[in-house]
């Protein structure tokens, strides 16, 4: 694991034992969308990034959900999460730009929801290597970001909460993630759409065969 990592699982080592309650506020917002984005995945998933579960109830009951995370204390979290879970859960502690217990070839679908922003732009193209390389052939992705708002009102607000989320979560609104994606050759963009509002970017596609 390299240092920025480490600097990271130390934060959420930390972090963990405050995040729900830290996120409760913006936890009322991402509810109403999750439905909308995890509702067509099917077969066997990974789900990069899973923190302390939030997504595990609105998965379909019929998926096999492999869920991976730096902090071992999120997925402390996450296991409580996954035994109410309506599908079958597996939790890892593994690192998305290594995902050295994740087999090659091997799953329909590839979740991240806000890993991408968290993870420092020279590290991005590592985790979308990983992602090519865990997806079958024609596997599926679908990354959930957040970005600066081009509405001036919401920018000024996100602003405002910047110092505090890169402080607390490592996250910022103005990673690579797209065109990183974009520079993959093995990867294929489908459609980018924004839920809520324009600072909540989906980024949807898939692997391409070979």
């Amino acid at each position: 694991m390299n240092q920025e990592n480490k600097s990271l699982q130390k934060k959420y080592q930390i972090t963990a034992w405050f995040y729900d309650v830290l996120d409760y506020y913006w936890e009322r917002h991402y509810r109403q969308f999750r439905p909308e984005i995890l509702g067509n995945v099917k077969g066997d998933v990974l789900e990069a990034g899973v923190g302390t579960g939030r997504n595990f109830n609105f998965y379909p009951p019929s998926i096999n959900l492999t869920g991976i995370d730096l902090s071992s204390n999120m997925l402390k979290i996450a296991t409580k999460r996954a035994k109410k879970a309506p599908c079958k859960i597996t939790l890892v502690q593994d690192d998305a730009t290594q995902l050295i217990n994740i087999p090659s070839n091997y799953f329909d679908w590839y979740i991240s929801f806000f890993m991408f922003c968290v993870m420092p732009n020279d590290l991005q193209p590592l985790a979308i290597n990983q992602m090519v390389r865990v997806l079958k052939s024609q596997g599926r992705f679908k990354i959930l970001e957040m970005i600066y708002s081009k509405n001036a009102t919401r920018l000024r607000r996100q602003k405002i909460f910047t110092p505090f989320v890169e402080k607390v979560y490592g996250a910022r609104f103005d990673r690579h993630t797209l065109e990183h994606l974009q520079e993959n050759v093995h990867i294929k963009i489908e459609k980018t759409f924004f839920v809520k509002a324009d600072v909540y970017l989906i980024i949807e596609g898939k692997r391409l065969k070979g």
